[in-house]
């Protein structure tokens, strides 16, 4: 059994508690627990719940020399994710049960965290032809071709009226084949993606969003009740187009903007346009990464520097409150791709991180748990780091090891 003293402990306010946990469970919550237990000392430190990343990029199968589910969901809990959900740009790609079993049997093999795959939407993510949908239904949360836009708009219908039968949720990669990874191969995408979305009454998650005529008719499409949702990534909030520098670690795919879009895009998350944060991890090799800008892969690894970013520049700010954070990161998460409930609470599972809000830490290559190290934020000076997370009542990250 371990116990977590001290701890200022985020329910719907934080207050200074104890929390019990025996196997995976949490079995008491209140202001003085004793007893001859495991104790860990969390005294000044916040207890959040376990967060939620629903997009990542795991690479495995089929592209191990870039990162493994065991490697991918030991970055995820250092950066206090306790769920994620893998996209399916792999080899082979999960477009039937059959591929999908190939993957989930190395990630209930390997994984150190929850992980839920996505399906794929097409086959091979081609966009030629539909994937099993009906098939995948029984194992997955959610559809998506991540990576490439679906501009066959009969097969995106098609397609619509498939996850719509059987309850899921499609997340787009929204873009458009003429004009690509330009602002308006984005915003046309989103703005006839809405108009199927509405006509087939599905549930549609836009991805990674970045300009700001994204949010324009996103936020237009919510005012009318659809179940229309969005994430943003952290390097969208935080960074842009000036940065980049022919640096290939600030190239990644949709580019990041100008700085009127950056502020966009801060502006959609605060006025709840955009429901959640998603790193969009994406490791690629050290080989691959120091190819000049033009010719190396998009991409970068996100999972441990999400959390420490997000508080640095929106909480520690005043910009926004741990309750937002809580939202982005834990319920809309969970809500919308309906995922386990990582409240913290008697007889939920123990999912939770425990994060330092006092001292600040700058991030360096040695301490990267991804098999990769294609970050922009190596050397940045950031607040609220983890310094340990439980999944499933299991501590698998704690800093320093101790």
């Amino acid at each position: 059994m371990i116990l977590l003293k001290n701890g200022l402990v985020m329910q719907d306010e934080l207050k200074k508690l104890d929390i019990l946990i025996d196997d995976e469970k949490i079995i008491e919550i209140a202001p003085d627990i004793f007893g001859d237990y495991e104790v860990i000392d969390c005294s000044g430190r916040i207890i959040f719940p376990g967060l939620i990343d629903v997009h990542v990029h795991l690479r495995e199968p089929g592209f191990e020399y870039k990162e493994t589910i065991k490697t991918g969901s030991m970055s995820a809990a250092k950066g206090g994710f306790t769920t994620i959900m893998t996209m399916p740009n792999l080899k082979p790609v999960p477009d039937s049960v059959e591929n999908l079993k190939i993957e989930m049997d190395i990630i209930n093999k390997d994984s150190i965290v929850n992980i839920y795959p996505y399906g794929a939407f097409t086959k091979g993510e081609k966009g030629e032809e539909l994937a099993d949908i009906d098939d995948l239904a029984k194992y997955v949360k959610a559809i998506s071709d991540d990576g490439v836009g679906v501009n066959n708009l009969e097969l995106l219908d098609q397609g619509m009226k498939l996850v719509k039968k059987n309850n899921l949720v499609i997340a787009s990669h929204a873009e458009d084949n003429i004009y690509k990874t330009a602002p308006k191969g984005e915003y046309l995408a989103v703005e006839r993606e809405i108009k199927y979305a509405i006509k087939n009454d599905v549930k549609y998650h836009f991805c990674h969003m970045s300009t700001k005529e994204s949010f324009d008719f996103i936020r237009e499409a919510k005012k009318n009740g659809t179940e229309i949702t969005c994430e943003v990534a952290p390097h969208h909030l935080f960074l842009n187009e000036e940065m980049i520098k022919g640096n290939p670690n600030f190239k990644m795919n949709p580019p990041l903007r100008s700085r009127e879009d950056m502020e966009a895009t801060i502006n959609a998350l605060l006025d709840g346009t955009a429901d959640i944060i998603a790193s969009d991890h994406a490791p690629h090799s050290k080989e691959e990464k120091q190819r000049e800008y033009s010719k190396c892969p998009n991409g970068i690894i996100g999972l441990e520097t999400t959390l420490p970013l997000v508080y640095t520049n929106l909480i520690k700010t005043n910009k926004a409150s741990l309750l937002d954070l809580k939202r982005w990161l834990v319920d809309n998460p969970s809500r919308i791709f309906n995922l386990e409930n990582n409240e913290i609470k008697v007889g939920n599972n123990c999912n939770l991180v425990v994060i330092d809000i006092d001292n600040p830490h700058t991030y360096s290559i040695d301490e990267i748990k991804s098999k990769a190290q294609n970050s922009p934020y190596i050397g940045y000076k950031l607040y609220g780091w983890p310094v340990l997370t439980i999944c499933n009542g299991k501590i698998v990250y704690q800093k320093d090891g101790k």
